[in-house]
C-alpha cells in the first residue's frame, strides 16, 4: 500500500488506467491519420474472412460429395468461393501494405515528445530522475512492437482476433456450449499467467534499466564521435572502452536472463494447459461423431473452426495481455508528456519593445538543484542600458551562473532579477528570452549547412548572411568550400560534409549572435580555446560589431576588460570587486590587479593600443 501511495504521488510516474490509454490511442490514431476509420474495420473483415473461408469451403465440398450433389452445383459453390476469396486476398493485401500509417503516427508522437524536452526548463535536463523519464518515454516509441505503435497494432490485432473468435464461439457453440466454456477456461488461465509474467518483468526487470539505457547510448555515441576519435586514437583507449562498454551491456544481459527465466516458468505452464485444451476438443469430437451426431463434413468444419478459436481465443487474451504490458509503456511516455517542467508556463506578459534594456540583480542567491552549497550569495549589480559588462574570475566563481539566471535557463533561489524595474518571471518566458544573442562557452553547432547555422530559427536573409559573415571574419573562408554558404557542416548528413576548424566554428557562432541583433549580447567564454591574443582580436573586433548594445564579456581572461564600461571580479559566489578597468587596476593587492600583471604580458600591448 506504501509502495503504491509513493507512485501515486510520483510527478514522473502516472497510472492513466488500461481503458484510458485505449481511449487514447485510438483518438490519437484517427486524429492524426483519418484513413484508421476505414483501416480498422477492414482489418476485421480480412481477418474472419481469411481464417474461416476454407474452412466452409471444405465442409460444403465435402457435404456435396458424399450428398452426391450435380457437378454443376459443385462448380458453381467453387466459382462463388473463388471470387469471395480473391476480393478478401485483395482488401488483406490492402491492409497489410498500409501498415506504414502505425509508423507516421508514431513519428508524430515522437515529435510531440522531443518537442516536450526542448521545452523542459534548463534544469531538468541536469536532474537523473527527470532524465530517466524521458528515458522510459522514449523506449516507448522507439520501435515497431512496443509501447505506442506496439499498442496502435495491439488494438487492431486484438480486435482482428476478437472477430475470428466470436465467429468461431458462434459455430463451436452450435456443437456445444460446454465445449466453448472449457477452451475459454483454459485461455483465460493462460492470459493471467502471461499478463502476471509480464507485469512482473516489467517492475522488476525493465523500468530498472532506464539508467542503462542512457549509458548505453552515452557509449554508443561516445565510440562513434568524430570528436572524440582523436583521444580515442592517441591515448589508445579501445580497449579501454570496449572494457567498460561490455561491463555496462553485462547488465543488459543479466537482465535478459533474469526475464527468461520467469517466462521458462510461465510457457511451461501455458503449455502444459494448451496440451489440455487439445485432448478436451478431440475427445468432444470424436465422441460425438461415434453417436452419429456429426457428419463428416461437420466434423471437418468443427475440427478446424475448434483448433481456430482456441487458437485466436488464446491470441485474443495474449494480445490483451501484450495490451496491458504496452499500456504500463503507454503510462511512461504520457507521463513524462503530463510533467509539468515549466513547458506548460507559456503565460506572461509582453515584453516592452526597447533599443535597450537595464536589468538588476536584487540580493539573487542561487543554489543548483540538490546541491548543498550556493553557486551565487547575495549578489547586487545593476548593468545600465547600452553598457559594457565584463565579469571575469576563476572557474567556478559563478560568472556562468549569472548568465543563466538572466537568461532564464534557471530561476533564482532567493532575490530578484529585474528588467526595466519589472521582475523578469513577468514576462512570457520565450518571449523575454529574445531578448539575448549569447554565445556559450560550449556552444553547437548543427549537422547542417553553414547558412542555417547562422540564421537558425530566424527568417532566412542571404544578404544579412553574408553581412554577418564578413563582420565575424568567415566569409572569405566560407566562400571557399564546396559549397559555399550552402555546405554541410559535420559529416552526419552528408558524407562531403566539412569539419570546421575551432577558429571558424566559434566565427560561426559569434555570426548567429550579430544575425540574431538581439538587444543585449552575451559572450560567455566562447573564445577559451584560443591562446590570449587571438583571444583579444575577436573581443576586439566583437567589440565594434556590437554597436550601441548592451554587451555582457564573460572570461577567466582579461582580453574585453579595456573594452568595457564595468568590470565585475567574480571570486567565492559573490562579486569582490567592481569598477573601470583604470580604478580596479590600482587597487593594492586586488584580485583583478594581480590577475591582470600574471596575464599582461599576452596582450598590454595590443590592450594599450586600444
Amino acid at each position: 500500500m506504501k509502495k503504491k501511495e509513493e507512485k501515486d504521488k510520483n510527478p514522473l510516474h502516472k497510472e492513466f488506467g488500461f481503458f484510458d490509454n485505449i481511449q487514447y490511442i485510438l483518438r490519437r490514431m484517427i486524429k492524426e491519420d483519418k484513413h484508421f476509420f476505414i483501416f480498422i474495420p477492414l482489418g476485421m473483415f480480412c481477418a474472419a474472412a481469411m481464417q474461416y473461408l476454407w474452412t466452409f469451403i471444405s465442409k460444403f465440398v465435402i457435404d456435396m460429395i458424399t450428398g452426391e450433389s450435380s457437378p454443376d452445383k459443385l462448380m458453381l459453390l467453387m466459382f462463388f468461393f473463388t471470387a469471395l476469396q480473391i476480393v478478401s486476398t485483395m482488401a488483406n493485401t490492402y491492409f497489410y501494405t498500409n501498415g506504414w500509417r502505425y509508423i507516421y503516427v508514431r513519428f508524430r508522437m515522437m515529435n510531440q515528445k522531443n518537442a516536450k524536452v526542448m521545452a523542459l526548463d534548463y534544469e531538468y535536463l541536469e536532474n537523473a530522475d527527470v532524465m530517466d523519464c524521458y528515458q522510459k518515454a522514449g523506449n516507448a516509441c522507439n520501435d515497431n512492437s512496443n509501447g505506442i505503435e506496439g499498442m496502435m497494432r495491439g488494438i487492431i490485432n486484438f480486435l482482428q482476433v476478437l472477430t475470428v473468435a466470436v465467429v468461431g464461439f458462434t459455430i463451436i457453440s452450435t456443437l456445444s456450449i460446454s465445449l466453448v466454456l472449457i477452451i475459454v477456461a483454459i485461455a483465460v488461465l493462460e492470459f493471467f499467467i502471461s499478463n502476471h509474467t509480464n507485469k512482473i518483468t516489467k517492475e522488476k526487470v525493465w523500468d530498472p534499466l532506464a539508467t542503462w539505457w542512457r549509458k548505453d547510448y552515452y557509449m554508443q555515441s561516445t565510440t562513434t564521435d568524430f570528436g572524440a576519435a582523436k583521444d580515442i586514437r592517441m591515448f589508445g583507449l579501445s580497449d579501454w572502452l570496449i572494457k567498460k562498454y561490455r561491463e555496462i551491456r553485462m547488465v543488459r544481459v543479466c537482465a535478459q536472463k533474469t526475464s527468461n527465466q520467469y517466462w521458462f516458468i510461465a510457457m511451461n505452464f501455458m503449455q502444459l494447459l494448451e496440451l489440455l485444451s487439445h485432448i478436451a476438443v478431440y475427445g468432444w469430437l470424436i465422441a460425438s461423431m461415434l453417436k452419429g451426431r456429426l457428419t463428416i463434413g461437420n466434423f471437418s468444419l468443427y475440427l478446424a473452426s475448434s483448433a481456430t478459436f482456441f487458437e485466436h481465443i488464446n491470441n485474443m487474451l495474449n494480445e490483451l495481455s501484450g495490451l496491458f504490458a504496452k499500456s504500463r509503456q503507454v503510462d511512461d511516455f504520457r507521463s513524462f508528456l503530463s510533467f509539468d517542467g515549466g513547458d506548460k508556463n507559456i503565460s506572461g506578459r509582453p515584453v516592452p519593445k526597447l533599443e535597450k534594456y537595464e536589468f538588476t540583480f536584487q540580493n539573487v542567491s542561487f543554489r543548483y538543484p540538490k546541491a548543498e552549497q550556493y553557486a551565487l550569495k547575495n549578489l547586487n549589480i545593476t548593468v545600465k542600458a547600452g553598457e559594457r559588462l565584463a565579469i571575469v574570475g576563476l572557474n567556478g566563481a559563478g560568472k556562468t551562473t549569472l548568465i543563466k539566471l538572466l537568461c532564464r535557463l534557471y530561476d533564482v533561489t532567493e532575490g530578484a532579477i529585474l528588467i526595466d524595474g519589472i521582475n523578469i518571471k513577468d514576462y512570457a518566458t520565450d518571449e523575454y528570452r529574445r531578448l539575448f544573442a549569447v554565445v556559450f562557452q560550449d556552444f553547437k553547432l548543427f549537422a547542417f549547412t553553414l547558412k542555417e547555422n547562422v540564421h537558425l530559427a530566424e527568417e532566412m536573409d542571404d544578404n544579412r548572411i553574408a553581412q554577418v559573415l564578413e563582420q565575424s571574419g568567415l566569409y572569405e573562408e566560407a566562400q571557399k568550400l564546396d559549397n559555399g554558404l550552402d555546405t554541410m557542416i559535420f559529416k552526419s548528413f552528408d558524407e562531403h560534409g566539412t569539419e570546421l576548424s575551432g577558429g571558424q566554428q566559434q566565427k560561426t557562432a559569434i555570426s548567429r549572435a550579430l544575425y540574431r541583433n538581439a538587444p543585449i549580447v552575451i559572450l560567455d567564454e566562447p573564445t577559451a580555446a584560443l591562446d590570449p591574443v587571438a583571444e583579444y582580436e575577436i573581443y576586439r573586433q566583437f567589440h565594434s560589431l556590437v554597436g550601441g548594445r548592451t554587451a555582457i564579456y564573460i572570461s577567466h581572461r582579461l582580453s574585453s576588460c579595456k573594452f568595457c564600461d564595468k568590470i565585475a571580479v567574480f571570486a567565492q559566489e559573490s562579486i569582490k570587486e567592481y569598477g573601470s578597468h583604470e580604478e580596479l587596476i590600482h587597487i593594492p593587492n586586488g584580485i583583478y590587479a594581480e590577475m591582470f600583471a600574471a596575464q599582461a604580458q599576452y596582450y598590454t600591448k595590443e590592450i594599450d593600443a586600444v
